[in-house]
């Protein structure tokens, strides 16, 4: 097992690949009573087309969900209350490229982590407890369709991308999720619930070997073989300008997204998340000239603001809030980066933004669950986000101007409205 220590932000890991290819990274935490554990798959909404045993797999959407929702299912009943019973707080998710299952106890950890690595590792479906899960995911589903900020979220993917499966709800549908039986769980589970393809990232006062004992006796010893997957081939080119469509909402609403070029895995992908940050605060920021301005207008509100996403092979910037003339902010958006690319960003600015936000990374440390999640991602995407001060600090004012200059463009921008209904 390798200790790394890095200074900048006082923290040590230790790193273990399994036998069977697993990665074990343990943050050690000492004093803390709370121990947090998060055991994750390279797996998530997006992975609908991938080859197993030789043959391109086409699943339906919404299955790494559905996959999810069902792990916690076992022959002696159900893991999940097997946790609380332990005095754990478990739980999952699932997001566009990983399904994370994880608890956090104070007491019995050790035994808790088994039954955590336990019930990943070993499926079981029956087609009676599949088919009854079909009307609980499906109701969700409808709940979810209901909602003004999914639907304004969701089409503006959908006006943006063509082809990635980004554009397409990580829960499925309820047509699609009608499709899934305990065969394709079970095919699922074979090519990604592997441990090569998953991580385990331990927070807390634990001791690192015993953890990694641990993982080395309950889990298989077979590694699981390396999965081809096609997210498709995007055009520079976005689909459809423009997209609304009347809710019952008290105002309107919208969201502009500007499609960027996407992302290599490595360094450069942390890199250009912390530029991606960084534009999305200098143009969008509650502090920016151009949010002053907006509001001074009352084009926006204090609802406004933005984020920057990647996920794999796309990338996209997008802002919104309430706004009586959703447009005009679109315009504005734009013509602000193209004058922040013309006249330069101001120095004074530049540097309080940037001290801002490397403070709120290092706070992020502070939480246990925010370690784990970013270990795992930096794992999935090549990177050590443990060196976010030093990549950080690569970061130039020209970096930020360049990617403003590529991205934020009105070829590059779709624009999803939501207007209340008509009495």
């Amino acid at each position: 097992m390798k200790q790394s220590f890095y200074e900048r932000i006082g923290e040590s890991v230790y790193r273990e690949t399994l036998p069977n290819g697993l990665q074990v990274c343990i943050v050690p935490k000492s004093g803390f009573t709370k121990k947090y554990a998060f055991f994750a798959t390279r797996y998530g909404g997006m992975d609908t087309r991938f080859q197993l045993d030789g043959k391109w797999l086409e699943t339906p959407a919404g299955i790494a969900h559905y996959l999810e929702h069902k792990m916690f299912d076992t022959k002696e009943g159900n893991a999940l209350q097997e946790l609380a019973k332990n005095g754990a707080e478990p739980n999952a998710f699932t997001a566009n490229s990983m399904t994370g299952y994880y608890f956090d106890s104070t007491d019995h950890f050790e035994e808790n982590l088994k039954i955590l690595l336990s019930f990943v590792s070993v499926p079981y479906f029956t087609e009676e407890s599949v088919a009854k899960e079909q009307g609980i995911i499906a109701q969700e589903i409808r709940m979810i369709e209901d909602n003004p900020d999914w639907q304004i979220y969701m089409r503006m993917l959908q006006a943006m991308y063509s082809q990635s499966p980004a554009r397409t709800s990580i829960a499925g549908t309820v047509e699609s999720i009608s499709h899934i039986t305990a065969e394709t769980l079970y095919d699922c589970h074979k090519a990604f619930y592997t441990p090569a393809n998953m991580i385990l990232a331990v927070v807390g006062d634990v001791d690192p070997y015993s953890v990694a004992e641990l993982a080395r006796r309950t889990l298989p010893r077979e590694s699981g073989p390396v999965i081809p997957r096609d997210y498709g081939t995007e055009p520079e080119c976005v689909v459809e300008k423009e997209t609304k469509i009347a809710m019952e909402v008290s105002a309107p609403q919208f969201l502009v997204g500007f499609k960027c070029r996407s992302v290599q895995e490595g360094e450069d992908y942390l890199r250009m998340a912390v530029i991606g940050d960084l534009a999305c605060d200098l143009l969008l920021g509650d502090s920016s000239p151009l949010y002053q301005r907006l509001y001074n207008q009352g084009l926006i509100n204090t609802s406004f603001g933005g984020a920057y996403e990647m996920m794999p092979g796309v990338a996209y910037l997008y802002a919104g809030g309430d706004s009586r003339d959703a447009k005009t902010v679109a315009a504005e958006i734009v013509k602000e980066a193209d004058r922040l690319v013309r006249e330069g960003i101001d120095e004074d600015f530049y540097q309080r933004v940037r001290k801002a936000a490397f403070g709120a990374n290092l706070r992020g440390l502070d939480s246990f669950e925010n370690v784990a999640v970013s270990l795992t991602e930096g794992h999935f995407h090549g990177y050590d986000p443990f060196r976010f001060p030093e990549v950080f600090e690569s970061v130039t004012r020209e970096d930020i101007e360049t990617f403003l200059r590529e991205n934020v463009r009105e070829d590059r921008m779709v624009l999803s409205e939501i207007v209340p209904k008509e009495a």
